[in-house]
């Protein structure tokens, strides 16, 4: 089923469409599983037939990493999507695409620590410039436009702070200006969160979080709206070699099956540990989507379907009691990394964040006792059971 975008005429559901679209039985064998072709070349049947059967070198295509992109393109809703090693390189792939040196580019202003280093530490050496800008306000994003301006990259939610920027508003900015406005939808998937529907030209994905869901792989997807865009895209993922290996892609394309199901088990719990934070006397703040108190809840419910599996909190005390609550939890694991079946807890501004300047962290709100939840699917009393012990624990 390669097209499993239709059936006898109708559309096929997403959770249809995740199990099936881009996979088809091995013509071999018949194996339900698309195979992990490791290989590196493909024989060729003669000169004249040269890539008749579409691949001849790993570098350039591998039938597995493809069956993945096909997959998230019909997800996302994309005409193509190119996948990478990494998360960090599908954003390299971007910038070195649609940027120049002598350009310019708009960026979120609270955007993982790593776009950050990526685009102030490597890209801004080569002459691109960048502003970080509050993209949760469209004129703002209006006001920072150049002659020179050629993207806007936006991370919606943005991580840690949850804070959202409307994708419709900038995009309809960007058209009007003739520049491209990417998105970065790893926080909420395809599931929740369609930004090409949303006007949006591109749709960066850590394929490490969400769509793996199982601490298993690091990994990278850029879904494009037009075949244009996706042709730029890979002629850079073949030029730069920034591949995706097939035994990655292989454990992604198995996670993908499952994403929704994760995603609306993983997003209940984070809603029931939001209001059980929001009210314990040793919590100072939290924020979610999903409560009333957050502050841009009326757009998160006109841009995406869901509130997704993220959350932080600060705890009274500061920094110290952060820290203290963050070394004792149980169930909890301390890592580096969001979206899996394993619920973790994160320091950003000593982990995710460590590479943002702390002037700049506190400008954007990163504040030091920011403590960030990536929920996962265990039983919800007892992720909160822990939370509640580890609290406690710190007025003894």
């Amino acid at each position: 089923m390669n097209d499993a975008k239709r059936q006898e005429g109708r559309p096929l559901g997403f959770d249809t469409r995740q199990i099936h679209a881009g996979v088809a039985p091995d013509p071999v064998t018949g194996s339900i599983l698309t195979p992990i072709y490791q290989t590196t070349t493909y024989v060729q049947e003669s000169v004249d037939q040269y890539l008749a059967k579409g691949y001849s070198y790993s570098r350039s295509g591998n039938p597995t990493v493809r069956a993945l992109e096909v997959k998230l393109a019909d997800l996302e809703g994309g005409a193509d999507c190119t996948c990478y090693g990494t998360g960090m390189a599908a954003l390299q792939a971007v910038y070195l695409a649609f940027l120049n040196a002598g350009d310019h580019a708009i960026v979120s202003d609270v955007v993982y620590g790593g776009t950050y280093r990526l685009s102030t530490k490597v890209f801004s050496r080569f002459g691109v410039q960048f502003s970080f800008v509050d993209t949760s306000q469209p004129d703002a994003v209006r006001r920072a436009l150049r002659p020179n301006t050629r993207l806007v990259l936006t991370e919606t939610p943005a991580n840690p702070t949850l804070k959202l920027t409307d994708i419709a508003a900038v995009s309809a900015i960007a058209r009007e200006a003739g520049i491209l406005h990417a998105v970065d939808n790893t926080f909420l998937t395809p599931y929740y969160q369609r930004p090409l529907e949303l006007g949006a030209d591109l749709v960066v994905h850590s394929t490490t979080k969400y769509f793996d869901g199982h601490n298993a792989t690091v990994g990278g997807a850029v879904v494009a709206r037009t075949a244009e865009l996706d042709r730029a895209l890979r002629f850079i993922q073949n030029a730069t070699g920034m591949i995706m290996a097939p035994h990655g892609a292989w454990l992604t394309l198995q996670g993908c099956k499952t994403l929704s199901v994760r995603l609306e088990r993983q997003s209940a719990n984070a809603l029931a540990i939001a209001r059980f934070l929001e009210a314990h006397p040793q919590v100072a703040t939290v924020c979610y989507p999903g409560l009333e108190s957050f502050p841009q809840r009326e757009l998160a419910m006109r841009q995406a379907s869901g509130f997704g599996a993220m959350l932080w909190f600060e705890v009274r005390g500061g920094v110290a009691a952060g820290k203290a609550l963050m070394d004792r939890i149980r169930v909890w694991s301390l890592a580096e990394n969001l979206g899996s079946v394993e619920s973790l807890i994160t320091h950003p501004v000593t982990m995710t964040h460590a590479d943002v300047e702390e002037a700049e962290r506190r400008r954007v709100g990163i504040s030091d006792g920011l403590v960030r939840l990536s929920v996962g699917m265990e039983d919800a009393t007892d992720l909160i059971g822990a939370l509640d012990a580890a609290l406690a624990g710190l007025g003894a």
